[in-house]
């Protein structure tokens, strides 16, 4: 009887820790709820609205029929015109659209040739699941399409013309993708606790006592772990080349850089993790709420044209979410940071705001 008094009490002395402990509580509820919403509305394997541009080199009723039975079809959302099949290589290239539709000039004779391609569909293979998309409208073969040409018993072809992945390898489309997984899991949990490791072992009092200023400190603190980010970088990539052999399209340096801004992004937030909790726990546990929408909204697992509006914006606050785009764009597609200065400029901005925000918080004294 004694003994189960004694249980009951540390029970109650936990329970009221726990209630005390508004980080942990809010997880508790959180974690569960924010994956449940996640999971139920925001990831969705169906491909929608995937960003296309049209050539139109035919200009005729069918060429247009065509392309307004392709932009029925939901997977795609046409959204420009090119004027060449090399603008919408440039395109492709540059991350603006994942499928470029190439009519001909000879549209309407090719319709009258069995078995010729009519239409080409450009499709940005550095994702798998946009080639897994463009097949489904290949596959359909326009039903609506052939009722309403003008040569019902001679439907148009679709023809694919897959860009930077043609064997549809998964790896290719995967490997890069993990370099900024592993960051954003790495860099998030090593300096989310720098900080509160700093004031739970007491050497906060010693660093009270020097001139260090406060910018000196958070740059003192995120210095080693740009290498450590570094080296986990060039082990991905190695290992990428020599067991999957991953291309390596663009510049290595360009990889370089724009790894070295994300990395520095993902340090900055994990310091303002550092000065928001108290404890290397509830840094954890804040540093793990934030890692998990980034796997599952930034495009690495689930296609991000699938997802709700409303998740398309959360994941566009997510500093993976511009990584994917770049270090996909830089490896698989060739691109120049020329080519990509929009995402990069996004991670700059990230940067200036989370380390303004971790050094107003951060504050020299004991608490």
């Amino acid at each position: 009887m004694k003994s189960l008094q004694r249980i009951f009490a540390i029970v109650k002395k936990e329970v009221r820790q726990l209630r005390r402990d508004r980080l942990t509580f809010g997880m508790i509820v959180g974690v569960p709820v924010a994956q449940l919403l996640m999971f139920g509305y925001a990831i969705n394997m169906d491909v929608r609205n995937l960003d296309a541009a049209v050539a139109d080199l035919s200009g005729t009723s069918a060429s247009r029929q065509l392309v307004m039975d392709l932009a029925h079809s939901q997977v795609i959302n046409v959204i420009t015109q090119a004027s060449d099949a090399d603008e919408l290589e440039l395109l492709l290239r540059q991350g603006k659209i994942s499928v470029g539709i190439y009519v001909p000039v000879d549209f309407e004779r090719r319709l009258q040739q069995p078995g010729r391609a009519a239409v080409q569909l450009f499709v940005d293979g550095s994702d798998t699941v946009v080639q897994a998309a463009a097949a489904q409208l290949q596959l359909a073969q326009l039903t609506q399409v052939s009722r309403t040409a003008p040569y019902d018993d001679l439907p148009p072809i679709l023809e694919l013309r897959t860009f930077y992945n043609p064997e549809r390898r998964s790896p290719v489309n995967t490997v890069p993708g993990l370099i900024g997984v592993i960051l954003t899991m790495t860099m998030l949990m090593f300096t989310a606790v720098a900080i509160v490791r700093e004031r739970e072992r007491g050497n906060l009092e010693l660093l009270i006592t020097t001139p260090i200023k406060t910018p000196e400190l958070m740059l003192a603190k995120i210095t080693p772990y740009v290498l450590i980010g570094l080296l986990q970088v060039s082990l991905v990539l190695v290992l990428g080349h020599f067991l999957f052999h991953i291309p390596m399209r663009g510049s290595l340096l360009d990889v370089y850089i724009v790894t070295l801004v994300f990395i520095i992004t993902n340090l900055a937030l994990g310091l303002v993790i550092s000065t928001l909790v108290n404890t290397q726990f509830q840094a954890m546990q804040l540093a793990f709420f934030v890692f998990v929408p980034s796997i599952l909204l930034s495009g690495f697992m689930f296609p991000f044209a699938g997802m709700p509006h409303l998740a398309q914006v959360i994941a566009e606050i997510l500093p993976l979410t511009h990584f994917m785009r770049l270090i996909r764009g830089v490896i698989l597609r060739g691109a120049s940071l020329q080519e990509l200065a929009g995402e990069l400029m996004i991670l700059g901005l990230f940067i200036a705001v989370l380390m303004s925000l971790a050094i107003m918080r951060f504050s020299k004294r004991l608490d």
